[in-house]
């Protein structure tokens, strides 16, 4: 997730810069936390396993430079609340504008009541439908150290490693007003630099380290419950201009939770999958926002011969000339074989 406060005049703005701010006061070294006795085992190993994530993240061209090298004890399960809100009928998000990095599809907050009471807002006041998400990590695209956070390391190391890999993508690349591509690229990137993390790095000696087909079959297990979902979304676009839509909606979520829960997981329980599936507008806009170009990402990576390293390098090219999100995808045969960086 990309997240920028900003100290400017404004209330939401001035609550952005003190959250932050509160964030990066309660910073610590991670060297000196990793040996804190006032911490449990399980989070000191963690924490002793973040150097060799940014040290696989150099070694795929990812800018880590200082980021991920303090933690913070913070309270609670997220750093942030998100919302998410779409018009009456719609499956997409209505953007909000932040100076620097432009459109965002979400709008974070520190202060959970806050979101939670703007959430309620925009319902009854805007007609809006909203979703509202709890977020464990998140990047200010290099222009702070970002730290570890005690929400990244509640979900254990296959977590934290695609967390930190996910976010040190934001970091290296940012394409303005292109949050879909920035998120659905960075989900992309993480999940596949995660698995060959646990492939390379099976003995941390300290910590025992989740077996690299478990990360694999949990990636896919995601990604089966997305194909799902995502269908869903599909025939929910697909019979919005009908009269009996509303009928019809009903019948096919009662049909897709029906599927995720038949779905032959090997990491997940399809039952809680499908009972916990959010489906609402505005959580399926959010669930596309990180989605639907993941095929897209799939076959640039198949073209540069499953060289991951490669896509960072050209990705964070794009960024830095400026190209667009939509000519990343045109990769020529003459591209493809240069590799390009």
């Amino acid at each position: 997730m990309i997240f920028f406060a900003l100290n400017v005049s404004g209330c939401y703005y001035s609550h952005l810069a003190s959250g932050q701010l509160k964030l990066l006061w309660r910073r610590q070294p991670i060297t000196e936390a990793a040996v804190d006795p006032a911490y449990s085992k399980s989070v000191r190993d963690l924490l002793g396993l973040v150097e060799s994530i940014r040290s696989f993240g150099r070694e795929l061209g990812l800018r880590v430079d200082d980021q991920y090298t303090s933690f913070v004890d913070w309270p609670g399960d997220r750093i942030v609340t998100t919302l998410v809100r779409t018009r009456p009928g719609s499956l997409e998000a209505v953007p909000h504008w932040f100076p620097i990095v432009g459109s965002l599809p979400y709008k974070g907050y520190f202060d959970q009541e806050w979101a939670e009471a703007e959430a309620t807002r925009l319902r009854a006041d805007e007609g809006f439908d909203v979703c509202v998400s709890a977020i464990s990590a998140y990047s200010t695209l290099g222009w702070f150290a970002d730290p570890i956070t005690t929400p990244m390391l509640e979900r254990g190391a296959a977590n934290l490693v695609e967390s930190v890999l996910h976010e040190l993508v934001h970091a290296t690349a940012f394409l303005r007003d292109e949050a879909d591509f920035n998120e659905s690229v960075a989900q992309f990137i993480g999940q596949h630099a995660a698995i060959q993390f646990f492939e390379q790095r099976r003995a941390e000696g300290f910590i025992d380290l989740p077996d690299p087909q478990t990360v694999r079959d949990a990636i896919a297990d995601r990604d089966a419950m997305s194909a799902v979902i995502l269908g869903f979304r599909s025939r929910i676009l697909e019979i919005e201009e009908l009269t009996d839509h509303v009928r019809r909606r009903s019948e096919i979520e009662v049909r897709t939770r029906e599927k995720l829960a038949a779905l032959p997981l090997r990491v997940y329980d399809p039952m809680a999958v499908a009972t916990d599936a959010r489906l609402s507008d505005a959580c399926l806009a959010l669930r596309g926002t990180y989605l639907d170009d993941g095929p897209r990402h799939e076959k640039v990576l198949a073209a540069l011969g499953g060289d991951l390293s490669a896509m960072i390098a050209r990705l964070s090219h794009w960024a830095k000339t400026k190209r667009s999100a939509e000519e990343f995808y045109d990769l020529s045969a003459s591209e493809a074989a240069h590799r390009t960086r």
